[in-house]
């Protein structure tokens, strides 16, 4: 079966029809074609359904549904409202009846229910609070939404159960000044960046904080972007160092490399190989990985300042 891609970002590419999302064949990097989108900075499939929603990352933030035929060609379904301005991430629950987007510019979070042809319909909406700069929102095995935020130090939690609410217990603090961007769950654990202080923190299922390590090892300024667990290893993308930084699930470093360009704000790992969206050199350049090491040997897909890969057979 071919192994697909969509890519996302916020301008168009050298000769590119507009901004959009970017249909390619990662087995050739063959671009297969475009579909026109504003702003399409975050992407993520329906569990079960061909389908596919894309943020719109603006001041009038949107999202949007898109029909995926079986050649991976994308169809606009739909289009509405984020609620928000700047939404940079969304999420879909694991039954597909939800989804989850946190925007960025005025820290506010929209849950959208999906129907059974996964487009959107009823709304629930958090609103603004002072400070707040919702960066990423995730559905954990507990039903409850997790939402990382930047601004407060905080990860939000809100109960989804025919309605969605506060959770009685409150958010959770983490570390002053970590600045939390994004987050993943393995297990017991979740593993979080800290994009202001440049560290990669792990925590037990009560949020005790069990450890935290630099996310580089380079010294100097780092932004850490994208975080994602894959065989039994934690992997970070560096913004500045332009690494991506390899842990075990202790968090002991492993190794550090070469992103194979510049600012990389996204990563996803397919089979044996890292694609990574290096938004500043536009770019998504093509990492072999050995041992649950990535080693970048000089591969890229040419794209206009790319933000988010998704692989998609």
């Amino acid at each position: 079966m071919t192994e697909l891609a969509y890519i996302g970002g916020y301008t168009p590419d050298t000769g590119g029809s507009g901004a959009g999302i970017t249909l390619v064949d990662l087995d050739g990097l063959v671009r297969l074609g475009e579909t026109e989108a504003s702003g399409p900075s975050f992407l993520a499939a329906h569990p079960h359904l061909p389908i596919l929603y894309a943020v719109g990352e603006g001041e009038q933030g949107t999202v949007s549904v898109f029909g995926r035929a079986d050649d991976g060609a994308l169809t606009l379904l739909a289009r509405r409202p984020s609620e928000g301005s700047f939404p940079c991430q969304l999420a879909v629950d694991p039954s597909g009846t939800l989804l989850a987007v946190a925007n960025y510019g005025d820290g506010t979070v929209s849950v959208h229910g999906i129907d059974g042809s996964g487009l959107l319909t009823d709304l629930w909406t958090f609103p603004h609070r002072e400070g707040s700069h919702a960066h990423q929102a995730v559905f954990g095995p507990d039903g409850v939404l997790y939402v990382t935020d930047l601004g407060t130090d905080e990860v939000r939690r809100h109960l989804v159960d025919g309605e969605v609410t506060a959770h009685p217990g409150g958010p959770v603090r983490l570390a002053s000044g970590m600045g939390p961007r994004h987050m993943a769950r393995s297990g017991d654990r979740w593993y979080v960046a800290g994009e202001l202080d440049g560290t990669v923190r792990v925590y037990d299922e009560a949020w005790r904080e069990l450890r935290a390590v630099p996310a580089g090892a380079g010294g100097g300024e780092n932004a850490p972007s994208h975080l994602e667990v894959s065989g039994g290893y934690v992997y970070v993308g560096n913004r500045g160092p332009d690494t991506i930084s390899v842990f075990s699930a202790a968090l002991d470093p492993i190794a550090e490399v070469g992103c194979g360009g510049v600012w990389p704000r996204h990563f996803a790992v397919a089979g044996d190989r890292m694609y990574v969206a290096n938004q500043r050199s536009d770019g998504v350049a093509v990492l072999a990985v050995q041992d649950g090491i990535p080693r970048f040997d000089g591969e890229v897909f040419a794209v206009g300042t790319p933000s988010f890969v998704l692989p998609h057979a």
